[in-house]
């Protein structure tokens, strides 16, 4: 299992469309995936649950992945969460 904190850096935060494209790239990998923050930890593979998290740019999020591909999925998560 691997736990990475990560800064969200996307321009608007988490809204529909880059909440879409996070869970996207979070399906592409067999591990299971979570997002947590502040007290809540959501599957990283639920859009509902992701939009219900409402992240803004500059937040602090832990993912957690566990499973046989979890490096290269925290790897390409936070590459996508800190883009700008």
């Amino acid at each position: 299992m691997i736990r990475k904190e990560i800064v969200i850096n996307i321009p608007n935060g988490l809204e529909a469309r880059p909440v879409a494209l996070l869970v996207q790239v979070a399906s592409q990998y067999e591990s299971s995936i979570f997002v947590e923050c502040d007290e809540k930890k959501i599957n990283a593979k639920s859009i509902m649950g992701m939009m219900s998290l409402g992240l803004a740019s500059g937040e602090k999020v832990f993912v957690t992945a566990e499973g046989p591909d979890e490096e290269e999925a925290i790897k390409n998560i936070e590459k996508y969460l800190s883009s700008k």
